[in-house]
């Protein structure tokens, strides 16, 4: 069955979030908005397009706010005084900070890129920068941690994106005006927009300049909200294989939904688009006492993502001793050994939930395969796939390669289509209650092709 036919059978009567066994299913059409990005994304055709091969990525909130370890606005939320907050640059040395030991944790947790804080809002420099004192090598520690961190990444060969804010609650040129995540107006200061974007054009070509290759860029608070398509411009003529986000001077190359932004009538972004979450509830930097989202939220935000033709950015906050803590990388090793066992249904595959009206699921695609995602609460140990009614070859549980029955028949809650459909069943919902459960199914030819 060809996509235009098989959508005039998809049910607008099931498009709720959940999928009722009670629902009555009359097979008409699905409304424009539920099957709006439909073909892949364009490539960008250059060296950019490592970001539709590498999916999941770590990012790290890292920096002088990991010394109070509450959060990593903790200068404005706490109302710390400038002068007091500065005496924290004294006390940085992060002794313990291996880079090599992240990047371990990184791609035991299944990532495949960093996206690294060179400068947070409190305007402190991870790097070497001649532009202002205020940066580790004016620290005990007295090195190059963004550096260090570069290094380790060329060796691997993993693509490494630079964080940098562009509100500054420490730049004397900064116009803190008291706005959102900015400091009310500093004594001392002489505030200039302009020529604080002629320090900030500086620092991001040292940034582009002193540390290899690198393969994003991203943006944080333009809260003035100025536009300058010649900044990012200056970016890819340095580095041409870096990907840019839209919270810069212009729309950028993708999109950044965060936390657990969600608009579940979206079956496939239509721009490259990468979310980003962290796994404490609290803060993105590190946090004595953070709350941890549990491991079902977390993979379910990330299926959820993935499944339409997204990136994902999972943050963590290492400690002012430059660690990752246990509960950190306790996390991020059981969110690698799920998504090692199902990452064939995440990487090099297509958006399909658009071919079934459940929209208590998503569907991937790869050639002649399909992948059912149970990335939401399910009612029961089974799972319809409307209007689909081909039972295929072999179906396989990723999470741990068990066979799971199908069957096309028509249940007692299809009286009113008289439509019987593909069935999912005995699924180990209750077993698995606390994951992502998904189900390859193989055919021989698509379900939805004839």
């Amino acid at each position: 069955m060809k996509r235009r036919n098989f959508l005039r059978y998809t049910a607008s009567g099931i498009l709720a979030t959940a999928f009722s066994p009670l629902a009555i299913h009359e097979f008409t059409s699905i409304p424009d908005r539920f099957i709006a990005g439909n073909d892949t994304i364009k490539r960008f055709g250059d060296g950019r397009d490592w970001f539709f091969e590498k999916r999941f990525g770590m990012f790290i909130h890292w920096g002088l706010y990991a010394i109070p370890a509450w959060h990593e606005q903790y200068q404005w939320r706490a109302k710390v005084e400038r002068s007091q907050y500065m005496q924290l640059a004294g006390q940085w040395n992060p002794k313990k900070f291996n880079p090599e030991k992240w990047l371990d944790i990184m791609q035991e947790g299944g990532m495949k890129y960093i996206c690294f804080t060179t400068k947070h809002h409190d305007g402190f420099c991870m790097w070497d920068t001649k532009y202002t004192s205020f940066n580790v090598m004016n620290t005990p520690y007295k090195r190059d941690i963004l550096g260090m961190l570069a290094d380790a990444c060329h060796k691997r060969n993993i693509p490494l994106s630079l964080y940098y804010s562009i509100a500054d609650w420490n730049h004397p040129k900064y116009p803190n005006e008291g706005r959102h995540h900015e400091l009310p107006p500093q004594k001392g200061d002489n505030p200039n927009w302009l020529e604080y974007l002629e320090f900030l054009k500086a620092q991001v070509r040292e940034l582009c300049t002193n540390y290899g290759k690198i393969n994003g860029f991203w943006w944080d608070m333009n809260v003035p909200e100025h536009k300058d398509p010649a900044i990012n411009d200056m970016i890819r003529k340095l580095q041409p294989d870096a990907v840019i986000n839209n919270r810069g001077f212009d729309e950028g190359d993708f999109g950044t939904p965060e936390r657990d932004f969600q608009k579940d009538d979206i079956i496939a972004f239509t721009r490259p688009t990468e979310a980003c979450q962290s796994i404490g509830i609290e803060s993105w930097g590190y946090r004595s006492d953070e709350d941890y989202y549990t491991d079902r939220h977390l993979l379910r935000s990330i299926d959820r993502y993935l499944c339409r033709d997204a990136n994902y950015l999972l943050n963590i906050g290492p400690t002012a001793e430059g660690i990752i803590s246990t509960e950190n990388e306790a996390i991020l090793k059981r969110i690698g050994k799920w998504y090692r066992s199902v990452k064939e249904s995440l990487e090099d595959v297509q958006p399909a939930s658009q071919y079934t009206a459940n929209r208590n699921i998503m569907l991937t695609q790869r050639n002649n395969t399909v992948y059912v995602h149970l990335n939401k609460d399910q009612q029961g140990n089974s799972v319809k796939l409307p209007p689909l009614k081909k039972r295929p070859v072999k179906a396989t549980l990723l999470n741990d390669g068990r066979r799971i029955e199908t069957i096309v028949n028509l249940t007692p809650t299809d009286h009113v289509s008289q439509q019987p459909v593909l069935r999912l069943r005995d699924l180990p919902a209750n077993e698995m209650a606390n994951t992502v459960m998904v189900v390859k199914l193989d055919f021989d030819t698509l379900p939805w092709e004839k």
